[in-house]
C-alpha cells in the first residue's frame, strides 16, 4: 500500500546544445574521406587527379553539411527518466529513458545517463532510434547499495540521421534527487510468511485459552469452563441466561524499536552494513506490529539520538518510520547506549516492548549497551538482538590445521563464550535475547515479537 508514493516521479526536459559548437562529424564521415585517398594512386602519374581528390573532399563536406541541416535541433528532443519501482536495498530497479523526437527526421541516438556510483558501478550508455514525431525507450537496471538520498545528473546525447555523416551533441537537464529505502522486499516476505503462518496458531490459542488477554471483544452464551469473573451480569439479567465476556490479546500495546548506529554497526556483511540489516529488520518488525494493531515507535542513536518517532498506529506511521530509517547514518564513534536508554525512559512511562538491535563490543568490562538494556528491563520487556559475525562463528567451528590457526580458534571461542555470558545475564533479568547473523535478523526478531504477543507477556 505504501509503494506507489515511494516511486520517484518522472523527470522530463527538452535537450539543449551541450557546447557552444554542438555538432561534429558522424561515424561514417571518416570512411568517406579515407575513400578519397584512393585518388592518390593515379596522382603519382598525373597531378590532375589531385583535383579529383579535392573535389571528392569538398563533396564529402557538402554532404556532411546537408546531413547536419537535416538533423533535428536539440530543442526538438525531449528526454524522460522514469522508475518502475521504489529504489530500495537488495532490489533491482529498472529505469527507463524515453527519447521523444518532435522533429521531421528520424534520429539514431546514444544516451549516457549520469547515475550515482552508489546505485550502479558505471553510467549506462543506451542506443535508441526515434522516427519523426515518435518516441523510443531504452532501459537499464540499478541495484542500490546505500540508503538515503542519491542524486542523478544530466542525460547526454549524441544523435544523428540514418546517413551517419553528421551528429549533434545535446544534454537534457533531468537532474533529480531520489530516496533509497531499506529493503522493502524483506518486509513484504515477513508479513506474508509469518503472519499467515501464525494466524492458524493464534486462532487455536484463542480457542484454547478462553478469557486470555484483557481487551474486550464480544459477548456470548456461557460455556462450561468459563470463569465466573467473566460473566456479564447485566447482560445475563436482560436475557435471562448466563452471558460471558470474551477477551482477546491486547492490540493497543506499545512497541519501541531501538537501533544502534554506532561504529560496530558499520561492519560489512555481504556488501551491506549491519546497520542496513538492522534498518530492514526494524521495518519488518514495524510492519508486522502495526498489522497486529500495536503502536510502534523508533529510536535510532549514535553519540546522540538521530531519529525519534513517537509511537502511533496506521499507514501514516509506517511511512514515517520508513523515512526515519532511511535517514539513519552509521557513525565512526562508539554509540552512547546509556544516553539512549535515558532518552527512552523519559518518553515511555508505561510498560512497553523494547526491541533493541545492536552488537556487543569485545571488552573486558560489561559493555554499556548491556547496562542500558538492564536499566530499561526494570520497567519494560526487552528483546535484545546482537548481530553476530559470520566469520567469527566460522573460525570457532573449524578445527585449526596448524599452531598459528590455533590462536584464532581460541580467540574466537573466547569471544563467543563472553557474548553468551553477557546475553545469559540479560536473560536472567527477564530480557529476551538473540545472537543472530545479519541475514536472519528480521525473521528472528519478528518470531520473538509474535511469541511475546501469543503468550501475553506484556
Amino acid at each position: 500500500m505504501i509503494e506507489a508514493p515511494l516511486i520517484p516521479p518522472e523527470r522530463a526536459a527538452p535537450a539543449r546544445g551541450a557546447k557552444r559548437w554542438s555538432f561534429a562529424f558522424g561515424p561514417r564521415f571518416p570512411y568517406i574521406l579515407l575513400a578519397g585517398f584512393l585518388w592518390l594512386g593515379p596522382a603519382w602519374f598525373d597531378a590532375r587527379y589531385l583535383a579529383a581528390l579535392v573535389a571528392w573532399d569538398a563533396a564529402a563536406l557538402a554532404a556532411w553539411w546537408w546531413d547536419l541541416r537535416r538533423i533535428p535541433a536539440p530543442g526538438a528532443i525531449v528526454v524522460t527518466r522514469s522508475f518502475d519501482g521504489p529504489p530500495a536495498l537488495e532490489s533491482d530497479v529498472t529505469i527507463r529513458i524515453e527519447v521523444a523526437n518532435t522533429g521531421r527526421r528520424a534520429i539514431a541516438a546514444r544516451v549516457l545517463d549520469e547515475v550515482p556510483l552508489a546505485l550502479r558501478d558505471a553510467p549506462p550508455e543506451l542506443a535508441v532510434e526515434a522516427g519523426p514525431g515518435a518516441c523510443a525507450v531504452a532501459a537499464y537496471t540499478i541495484r542500490p547499495r546505500r540508503r538515503g538520498n542519491s542524486t542523478f545528473g544530466r542525460a547526454w546525447l549524441r544523435y544523428g540521421s540514418a546517413m551517419g555523416l553528421a551528429e549533434r551533441w545535446a544534454v537534457a537537464p533531468v537532474e533529480q534527487t531520489i530516496r533509497v529505502y531499506p529493503s522493502l522486499e524483506a518486509s513484504r516476505r515477513l508479513t506474508l510468511y509469518l503472519t499467515r503462518g501464525r494466524q492458524a496458531g493464534q486462532e487455536r490459542l484463542h480457542r484454547r485459552q478462553r478469557g486470555a488477554g484483557r481487551e474486550f471483544e464480544s459477548l456470548r452464551e456461557y460455556r462450561d469452563g468459563d470463569q465466573w469473573r467473566d460473566v456479564c451480569w447485566t447482560a445475563t439479567a436482560r436475557r435471562g441466561r448466563l452471558i460471558s465476556r470474551v477477551y482477546r490479546i491486547e492490540r493497543d500495546q506499545t512497541v519501541w524499536i531501538v537501533v544502534d548506529a554506532g561504529r560496530l554497526l558499520q561492519a560489512s556483511v555481504g556488501g551491506l552494513t549491519k546497520l542496513d540489516y538492522a534498518a530492514s529488520a526494524a521495518l519488518g518488525i514495524a510492519h508486522v506490529a502495526l498489522h497486529s494493531g500495536d503502536r510502534v515507535g523508533l529510536l535510532a542513536y549514535g553519540r546522540r539520538v538521530q531519529q525519534r518517532v513517537p509511537p502511533a498506529r496506521g499507514a501514516g506511521q509506517m511511512r514515517g518510520l520508513l523515512e526515519a530509517l532511511t535517514d539513519v547514518r552509521p557513525e565512526r564513534s562508539e554509540a552512547d547506549h546509556l544516553g539512549a536508554a535515558r532518552a527512552l525512559l523519559q518518553v515511555q512511562k508505561r510498560r512497553a516492548l523494547v526491541i533493541w538491535i545492536t552488537d556487543l563490543a569485545d571488552t573486558a568490562t560489561v559493555p554499556e549497551v548491556i547496562q542500558g538494556a538492564t536499566q530499561i528491563g526494570f520497567q519494560h520487556l526487552v528483546v535484545f538482538a546482537a548481530i553476530g559475525q559470520t566469520t567469527l562463528q566460522a573460525a570457532a567451528e573449524n578445527p585449526p590445521p596448524d599452531a598459528r590457526a590455533m590462536y584464532r580458534y581460541v580467540a574466537a571461542l573466547e569471544v563467543l563464550e563472553r557474548r553468551q555470558l553477557l546475553l545469559g545475564n540479560l536473560r536472567r533479568r527477564g530480557a529476551w535475547t538473540a545472537d543472530v547473523h545479519a541475514g536472519s535478523l528480521a525473521v528472528a526478531m519478528v518470531n520473538q515479537y509474535l511469541q511475546i504477543k501469543e503468550r501475553g507477556l506484556l
